[in-house]
């Protein structure tokens, strides 16, 4: 099984930043609890405040698919930060070997 890199890029819209944080923090808790996430952190851009990455490894694109389907992952990610950004960006790697 080939484990999958996902680098997501969040800009938040203006004057939401705290509300977001505060969502993507319960968010990234309950995505590292799940069987099939290896790794999941976020990274503030520097000198911009409205502005994150995640860097999230999961086991196989199965359990990114089962990630994509669990509640935190449709009703806080896509439901409540997602309406709060202003872009957002999302790449998927297999890593080699």
């Amino acid at each position: 099984m080939t484990q999958v890199q996902i680098i997501a890029r969040h800009t938040i819209r203006q004057g939401h930043e705290q509300e977001v944080l505060d969502l993507l923090a319960g968010f990234i808790d309950q995505a590292r609890a799940e069987p099939g996430n290896l790794a999941f952190d976020a990274y503030l851009k520097m000198d911009d405040e409205r502005s994150y990455a995640l860097l999230e490894r999961y086991a196989s694109r199965a359990a990114l698919a089962a990630h994509r389907e669990t509640p935190h992952f449709t009703q806080v990610l896509l439901g409540q930060i997602v309406p709060l950004l202003e872009s957002r960006a999302v790449e998927e790697y297999d890593l080699p070997g």
